[in-house]
């Protein structure tokens, strides 16, 4: 699946959760609605999830597409939060899908990557597919591997980690995670590709924190912000204390 057509990903394949975190409403009109997907929530329902999920908690808010996934846009892993915006038509739908497949839609994060990077600014321009031995995985130069570029700038270089900003070109699924992964350095917390469990985070370091595009109806350049959650907060305190 190419999170740009929201479509299923091994991310999807995770336990229920019974208790739905909530989701803060960024911007909302009357043809698209920009969000801040907390941890922990997945975007839409799979046969392996039947929990809340961000299609069940906004509910007819969206509008478009498959029933399954109305409005989806593209995705963010469970435990990744962040910015991510929907539709609430077919026609914003799908324009919105073709701003993203023609990259004209901005989507930074925010990383905390294991080790000290060896530059500060870089490209990681690898393809990736499924992983051979582990499906619920994403591997470069796996099964099925399509073209993917991650462009990374480093914020901080810290004693252990490096705090980096990572902007997607192409957006595979798991992209940023195992794209670092694959340079040796792992996305900390992100122990499904080798990152250490530091610093008392329960899930992987990355969040979505810019996204910017312009609004399919009235071409207005929209720009939205988000402050690292709590938790990543917390984290990248204990790294700097090092």
């Amino acid at each position: 699946m190419s999170p740009e057509a929201g479509g299923p990903g091994p991310e999807d394949e995770s336990p229920e959760v019974t208790d739905a975190p909530a989701i803060r409403i960024v911007h909302l009109d009357d043809d698209l609605a920009v969000i801040d997907k907390p941890a922990g929530l997945v975007v839409h329902p799979a046969p392996s999830h039947t929990g809340p999920t961000v299609v069940s908690e906004l509910g007819d808010l969206l509008g478009g597409g498959d029933p399954e996934r109305p409005g989806i846009v593209h995705r963010l892993d469970k435990e990744t939060s962040g910015l991510m915006v929907v539709a609430r038509n077919p026609e914003t739908l799908a324009a919105l899908q073709e701003a993203v497949r023609e990259r004209h839609v901005e989507r930074r994060y925010l990383a905390l990557a294991g080790g000290r990077l060896g530059s500060r600014t870089g490209t990681i321009d690898a393809p990736i597919g499924r992983a051979s031995k582990r499906r619920t995985r994403m591997a470069v130069s796996g099964a099925a591997s399509r073209e993917a570029r991650t462009h990374f700038e480093v914020l901080e270089l810290l004693s252990h980690e490096s705090y980096l900003e990572a902007r997607l070109e192409t957006g595979r699924t798991h992209q940023i995670r195992a794209h670092f992964a694959a340079i040796g350095h792992p996305l900390v917390g992100d122990t499904t590709y080798g990152g250490a469990p530091r610093y008392g985070l329960r899930r992987q370091f990355l969040h979505a924190h810019r996204l910017a595009f312009a609004h399919p109806r009235t071409s207005a350049s929209l720009d939205f912000r988000s402050s690292l959650p709590d938790d990543l907060e917390a984290a990248l305190e204990a790294a700097r204390a090092e």
